[in-house]
């Protein structure tokens, strides 16, 4: 991978294990990864715009996927986002595509197309 300030991979989940394991998948893959616990964190601590993409849990406590997502979008910031989710619906789908959100991916993660989701971010 290039090095570069927009090659960095942002995860954002509450689950300790869930962001150990992603952290290690892409980090093999060849790419640099931040986590974070909650949306609030990653608010207060990551520059959104200056990242590769994101992948966000939707079920985090105090705010969801959607809603940071929608946090994102107003402050005009357009970095890829990929959704994580237990529990996929038609109207979930129907919000991400609303809000531009780039793919949705139902847990557990397919690796392959989590690495090529990355690959073809364009931020």
């Amino acid at each position: 991978m290039r090095n570069g300030s927009r090659q960095q991979v942002a995860v954002v989940d509450d689950d300790d294990a869930v962001r150990d394991s992603l952290r290690l998948l892409l980090e093999t893959a060849g790419f640099s990864v931040a986590t974070f616990g909650s949306a609030a964190q990653f608010l207060r601590e990551a520059e959104p715009a200056g990242l590769k993409c994101l992948l966000i849990d939707q079920h985090m406590p105090e705010v969801t996927g959607l809603q940071l997502a929608t946090t994102l979008r107003e402050r005009g910031i357009r970095t890829p986002i990929a959704l994580i989710t237990g529990s996929v619906s038609s109207g979930l789908f129907r919000q991400a595509h609303e809000l531009g959100i780039d793919q949705v991916m139902e847990k557990p993660l397919d690796d392959d197309a989590l690495v090529d989701f990355i690959n073809r971010a364009d931020s």
